[in-house]
């Protein structure tokens, strides 16, 4: 896998080619195919001799492949593996020499030289945009380090959309974040945990209904209990209304019925206060009639 990941690293290795435009004169720098010598000409994206890049401290020209060196007062060209060039501390759009913080690389009309002043013929962009070459010597450092930490790394990145960022001269904060934010990572953790909470959040729904169906039969069930016995009772009690209380005594009708069917046509009985029932006449006044 990490052959994958050289490749375009080495591809886009043409495209970190910039121009370096003059804030104050509005030209580009160029290196002269003839000699060593440095202009100032319209900014061409074309011409091959216009387009410099950073190869760590050393800005390099792709047309002569030679890189950009002090010589006393003077700017030449020198081949970047001599002794002779010269590495850049690039800070705020100025660019001077390592260990001389009292000179910088500005332009005038009559050509590219070292002076003490700060102003715009001291600031380089980055010509057709509207960054400055600081900013992609920043993003160029950072593209190399994450370029040796990616062949070291297990992890899979988009490295090409990566790279593409740092060409466009992006803070390396917001890329930081930016790289966070569009990480790519196994998801399959992550799904498998939703799927078991979502598989215990229905077991656990359906408990819950199971449990609540269960206690709505049981009080509808005691509800129909209570009804029936209420109806019940209601009807004993009705029933006992209509039932009249009787008295029973020894000289009750029902007492003195055997009696009273015992009795002769023609007799009178008499019931006395002691209870006694005798008859009116006796029998042989009636024989002797």
């Amino acid at each position: 896998m990490k052959i994958l990941w050289i490749i375009p690293f080495f591809l886009l290795q043409d495209t970190e080619a910039f121009l370096m435009k003059n804030a104050k004169i509005k030209l580009c720098l160029q290196a002269s195919p003839e000699d060593e010598s440095l202009l100032l000409e319209d900014c061409n994206p074309a011409s091959r001799f216009q387009d410099w890049s950073w190869q760590g401290d050393s800005l390099m020209n792709h047309g002569t492949q030679s890189c950009l060196s002090v010589v006393e007062a003077s700017i030449v060209q020198s081949p970047c593996d001599s002794t002779a060039y010269t590495g850049w501390d690039c800070s705020n759009s100025l660019l001077s020499p390592l260990g001389s913080s009292q000179s910088y690389l500005v332009a005038s009309r009559k050509g590219v030289g070292l002076d003490n002043v700060r102003g715009l013929k001291a600031q380089w962009l980055q010509g057709g945009t509207e960054g400055n070459v600081c900013e992609e010597k920043a993003a160029k450092a950072v593209q190399e380090s994450y370029f040796h930490a990616a062949l070291t790394s297990t992890q899979v990145y988009d490295h090409t959309a990566y790279n593409s960022t740092l060409v466009a001269g992006m803070d390396p904060e917001k890329l930081k974040d930016l790289l966070w934010f569009f990480r790519t990572e196994d998801p399959s953790t992550w799904n498998y945990s939703i799927l078991a909470l979502s598989f215990v959040v229905t077991i656990l729904g359906l408990l819950l209904l199971g449990i609540n169906i269960t206690r709505n039969r049981k009080r509808k069930i005691h509800m129909y209990k209570e009804a029936v016995q209420a109806a019940q009772q209601a009807e004993l009690e009705a029933k006992q209304a209509l039932i009249p209380v009787q008295e029973y005594s020894p000289g009750s009708p029902q007492m003195r019925e055997p009696a009273l069917q015992e009795e002769r046509a023609g007799e009178v009985l008499v019931q006395w206060k002691d209870g006694t029932i005798t008859t009116l006449y006796k029998q042989s006044s009636e024989d002797a009639m």
